[in-house]
């Protein structure tokens, strides 16, 4: 075997021979070459270039030894505003993947361009021929403690689980307490990992998409106070402590509930990959983090509503994910249920000829999602093969005034299954003396108007089977996914208009309120307005039942006391609500409701400020500004704008 001392310089040598000796000798280096922390940012600087061309790339690389093509992403010189003197840098935050980095410059021509290579935009990869230059090698110091950290309730009130990465097996803890400088508690973390043979299919299993995910660590404080806030940092004293953190615990004897709930939110890179990216997310997180901080010592909690990462078997896209959110889910408890993102590959277990299950997983089969992970519940399922078994499928718990559900549309959900028994008996068994609301989530949407011809099978069995638990248990709100734009619909029973929701009222027939949420980063958007440049693209008209549809990404707020629940849909483009819907523990829907006539985000209308408004209105200006100062940092949202001609367009489809 070559030693890896030798291989890149060999690699550089023989890729050489493709040139005219008389060339000066191109040369790339990166500064500093060792980093503190995932958002770090390096300089790469080059010269030499002779003849330079648009083509001309850098590939990003980790570990350094990667074949050629097996690069995390890639940057093209020409964004380097000198880049045609043959020399130019380039900045770049790097996430610490556990392993060292490494830059290497290629020559790419028109003529080599593989029209069978693309990315997920149908976008040509770049050619690995032409090596030009290799850079050193870019590490993190060891010593910092670990990264990722996030926090989930557990089955208990009185608790919360903090999870994290590192890079090594070691035992570590979490020191906790109700002073920042007396952190007196410790609980002690169960390490666990999966390796590359238990993903289920490509990219997921193969040198391309797999790198090593670290060891996961899984802690849980207990015999929490109610409604204090907690200090705390993870860690131990040979890999060193992170930060220190804080959160406020779940409160059973207030009535007051608040969560900030999406679906479809990704992540954001730096870079072109091999997929496409999500760089809405980071102003999901942005105003959500500004929410957060503004609410003090009130506790609350997030709940991403599947397609979590948009990984899809590039496993270095679930660390950029966890880097990204720490700053809120360090803070609140971030709660998750499975998408066909995250999951559906050929051979799953569950796949009814009627479902439109394909291979959006990527491979991973639901394994990084069930490890990253742990929802209260203990839920699971098979995968048949030698992957662990997929959980986080379905759970519930109490926050204040309401009890909220989660399902999986991506596993079985039919009567007779474990699903389907577990809602059935969850739902019926309610107390609405404690809870009077109840909000039910799941990633795949019931009631939607985009196109979505491919669900309509299996939205059909959804109605079939799951409407009639939701209405005959009076459940108030219904929360989807999938579709990648904000839709509100009326009170609902098998398309019927009601005016009360999750309450009968008399004899009368029972309603739910559904909204789909799927709006917080992804950008393959399904079309209802007509535009100019797209003649030919279909325009779905806005039904009766369609109560509001917005065309921004975003997110929903929820406020709810014991006699009110607010909804409210805030804007990524502005930070400010566009829709809100009030509704009465009585059932009745008072505000976004009307006479069920159609509204949209032209359209207009009153919006009703919730009670969070104020919150947010009296907050911390400094907590916003300290994470756009963080996630400046981390990424240049410049990188998806045409600064030069080899920027690729985005091709718009319908995916989800």
């Amino acid at each position: 075997m070559i030693p890896h001392a030798t291989l890149l310089p060999l690699l550089f040598l023989l890729s050489t021979l493709n040139f005219n000796p008389a060339q000066s000798k191109p040369s790339i280096s990166v500064t500093p070459t060792t980093l503190s922390k995932s958002g770090d940012t390096v300089v790469i600087q080059w010269s030499g270039i002779e003849s330079p061309s648009e083509l001309d790339w850098v590939g990003i690389y980790s570990p350094p030894t990667s074949a050629h093509d097996n690069f995390i992403g890639y940057l093209f010189l020409s964004k380097s505003p000198t880049w045609q003197s043959g020399s130019g840098s380039i900045s770049l935050p790097l996430v610490n993947l556990r392993s060292n980095y490494s830059f290497r410059i290629f020559r790419w021509t028109q003529a080599e361009i593989n029209p069978k290579r693309q990315d997920h935009d149908h976008n040509p990869l770049p050619g690995t021929r032409n090596l030009l230059a290799f850079s050193e090698e870019v590490s993190f110091l060891p010593g910092r403690g670990p990264e990722q950290i996030h926090l989930a309730f557990a089955d208990a009130e009185d608790a919360m689980r903090v999870m994290y990465v590192t890079w090594e097996p070691k035992e570590t803890y979490v020191r906790y307490g109700e002073r920042e400088d007396k952190l007196d508690g410790v609980a002690v973390a169960r390490v666990k990992r999966y390796e590359r043979e238990h993903m289920c299919d490509a990219p997921a299993n193969q040198s391309v998409g797999w790198r090593d995910p670290g060891f996961i660590h899984d802690a849980l404080i207990t015999n929490l106070k109610k409604g204090k806030r907690y200090f705390y940092k993870v860690g131990n004293d040979n890999g060193g402590w992170s930060a220190t953190h804080s959160f406020v615990s779940r409160n059973s004897d207030s009535d007051e509930t608040l969560a900030f709930l999406f679906g479809d939110m990704g992540t954001a890179t730096p870079y072109n990959t091999f997929l496409r990216t999500q760089d809405e997310s980071i102003s999901t997180v942005k105003w959500i983090l500004r929410d957060v901080e503004a609410l003090g010592d009130k506790p609350a909690f997030i709940s991403h509503i599947g397609d979590i990462s948009y990984a899809r078997g590039y496993a270095w896209l679930w660390d950029h994910f966890f880097a990204q959110i720490e700053p809120v889910a360090s803070k609140v408890a971030y709660h998750v249920c499975i998408g066909n993102h995250e999951y559906d590959w050929p051979l799953q277990p569950w796949k009814p000829d009627w479902a439109s299950y394909r291979k959006d997983g990527g491979g991973e089969c639901g394994v990084p999602y069930s490890l990253r992970f742990n929802m209260p519940g203990n839920s699971s399922e098979p995968t048949g093969t030698e992957a662990p078994a997929t959980r986080n499928l379905y759970y519930s718990f109490d926050v204040g005034a309401v009890h909220f559900v989660y399902m999986s549309t991506e596993t079985n959900f039919l009567p007779g299954s474990n699903q389907y028994n577990f809602l059935k008996h969850d739902l019926e068994s309610v107390d609405r003396s404690k809870t009077p609301f109840v909000v039910f989530q799941g990633h795949r949407p019931m009631y939607t108007t985009s196109h979505e011809n491919r669900d309509a099978s299996l939205r059909g069995k959804m109605l079939e089977h799951l409407e009639p638990l939701l209405v005959n248990n009076n459940v108030t709100l219904a929360l989807w996914g999938h579709v990648h734009r904000y839709e509100r619909f009326c009170p609902l029973n098998n398309f019927t208009c009601g005016d009360s929701a999750g309450q009968k009222a008399g004899d009368k027939q029972a309603f739910t309120t559904h909204v789909v949420i799927g709006m917080a980063g992804q950008d393959w958007q399904p079309v209802w307005e007509p535009r100019p440049d797209h003649p030919d693209d279909p325009i779905f008209p806005q039904p009766k039942r369609s109560l509001y549809r917005g065309g921004e990404f975003g997110y929903v707020r929820l406020v709810a006391t014991k006699q009110k629940l607010v909804l409210s849909y805030v804007g990524n483009h502005d930070g400010e609500v566009h829709d809100t819907v009030e509704i009465l523990a009585s059932g009745d829907v008072v505000t976004g409701n009307g006479d069920c006539s159609a509204g949209s985000a032209e359209a207009g209308g009153k919006v009703v400020e919730s009670t969070l408004s104020w919150y947010v209105q009296g907050g911390s200006v400094l907590a916003l500004g300290a994470f756009v100062g963080y996630i400046l940092g981390f990424i240049s949202r410049a990188r998806k704008k045409s600064e030069t001609k080899n920027d690729w367009a985005p091709v718009k489809t319908e995916e989800s």
